[in-house]
């Protein structure tokens, strides 16, 4: 018996399964909150190592910038033609700016 209809199938019933519109929305939507939280975090974390400025203002500097991305990934999620690319626009700039301050805080 021949295994391609069967393997169709499966393809079908996935493929249909991930086309659908509210998948889209929700990985946005997860993009949005908890890659955007963890974007606010490591800018947070990375301008409080990073300005040269004293340290209580560095830190509200970096909370005030991070409320600020935090708010730009938000709308990148929901701006980007893909899910994928909302994804990775978020996580890119987050394991930058995580990679930065932990080069800082081994170097201080």
């Amino acid at each position: 018996m021949d295994s391609t209809p069967s393997a169709s199938f499966w393809h079908t019933r996935l493929g249909s399964f991930f086309s659908r519109p509210w998948l889209g929305v929700l990985s946005r939507t997860l993009a949005a909150i908890g890659g955007g939280y963890a974007l606010a975090a490591t800018c947070s974390m990375f301008l409080a190592l990073a300005l040269p400025i004293a340290r209580s203002q560095a830190v509200l500097t970096g909370m005030l910038m991070g409320i600020a991305l935090c708010a730009c990934a938000a709308l990148w999620a929901f701006a980007t033609r893909t899910a994928l690319r909302a994804w990775v626009g978020i996580l890119i700039p987050t394991a930058l700016f995580w990679l930065g301050a932990m080069w800082i805080g081994a170097r201080a």
